[in-house]
């Protein structure tokens, strides 16, 4: 009779156990792109709801909190788990980067005189095509009010006056994070020079943290090819260097177009760089080291650029009205996968209503 008791006991303990998981895992919710929560513990498993949309089961983890997604997009951020680095992928690939960038771009050689700005006011459908404010237009229903504004509060903060050019490094991980910072701190162009695809690299999944997508980047064979572009477009190259004859990046005027070059992690800056540079530029240091990791010395010398933009200007971002709005649309038609198609039925019905009126 007591081992029947007993029995019983260890019966309804389970149960109730049972009950107590599945009753904490029918309420947890979807959480998408939280970049400013911190990672699930490994404990926490990926559960699969109805709709088919990931859920994260929030367990009995004090205070959490559960957020709906905001709309249905492509993420920001980069999938859980990919086969391969995003950035990696990206740069090894020149027309996946050319993809990246939808409305039509100008020569990449740019017009002595002229200010650089990339796009012209026109995004490809077949062989008719649109305008800046027609992509907006068809594209108005698709993507939520907050995430427009999101995009316009980026573009009133970007510029091409200053670009990142990353020379020979050998980490994608650094990479990642000088394009994070890039995108953060408003710098719309960056260069990669001369990655080596024949090097192992280690997987940074969640270093750049999508900003990939919402940069104009460029790839290029050699050093010499890159910077005869950027003088063309009106740039002056500095690259970072520990000599005698450097500048301290305190004592330069960031409101002159320039581009900032950054060299390997082990041999800096090549020497092919340094020659064809237009002056060389340091971070001056204070410690017993040397020497800032690439990334971090990246992210110093265009925070400092901001600085003093906005404390020479006023401001960091210098789009015109028209340039504004034609990056506008361009963040829009990467906003998804979607917007490309709903772009080009735009134009079909467009198009249409004008053959149906002549």
């Amino acid at each position: 009779m007591s081992a029947c008791r007993t029995l019983v006991r260890t019966s309804l303990f389970s149960l109730d156990s049972s009950f107590r998981s599945s009753h904490r895992v029918a309420f947890s919710l979807p959480l998408r792109s939280l970049h400013s929560l911190s990672p699930p513990s490994r404990g926490l498993a990926l559960l699969r709801p109805r709709g088919g949309v990931p859920a994260r089961c929030l367990g009995s983890i004090p205070g959490a909190v559960a957020l709906e997604p905001t709309e249905a997009s492509d993420e920001d951020s980069p999938p859980e788990s990919p086969a391969k680095d995003a950035v990696e992928r990206l740069l090894m690939d020149r027309e996946d980067v050319a993809q990246l960038m939808k409305m039509e771009r100008r020569s990449a050689v740019g017009d002595p005189g002229d200010r650089w700005f990339p796009y012209l006011d026109r995004f490809r459908c077949g062989a008719s095509h649109l305008s800046s404010g027609e992509v907006l237009e068809a594209l108005d229903p698709l993507i939520m009010d907050v995430r427009k504004e999101r995009f316009r509060n980026a573009v009133r903060n970007r510029s091409y006056s200053v670009c990142l050019v990353v020379e020979g490094l050998c980490d994608f991980g650094n990479v990642s994070a000088a394009f994070r910072s890039a995108d953060a701190l408003g710098f719309q162009s960056v260069h990669v020079v001369s990655c080596d695809s024949s090097k192992r690299y280690r997987e940074n999944r969640h270093v750049s943290m999508g900003a990939e997508k919402w940069l104009d980047i460029e790839l290029w064979n050699s050093t010499q090819e890159c910077f005869r572009v950027l003088r063309s477009r009106g740039y002056r190259i500095a690259t970072t260097h520990l000599a005698t004859d450097a500048v301290s990046i305190y004592d330069m005027d960031w409101s002159y177009p320039t581009a900032i070059v950054v060299g390997n992690e082990n041999r800096g800056i090549s020497d092919e760089a340094l020659e064809l540079s237009d002056l060389h530029c340091s971070i001056p240091m204070k410690g017993m080291v040397d020497s800032f990791n690439v990334s971090v010395a990246a992210g110093i010398l265009m925070h400092h650029a901001v600085c003093d933009r906005t404390s020479r200007l006023g401001h960091h971002g210098d789009l015109t009205t028209e340039e504004g709005q034609i990056l506008l649309a361009e963040f829009s038609l990467r906003h998804s996968k979607s917007a490309i198609s709903i772009a080009h039925e735009y134009a079909k019905r467009r198009d249409a209503t004008l053959m149906s009126k002549l």
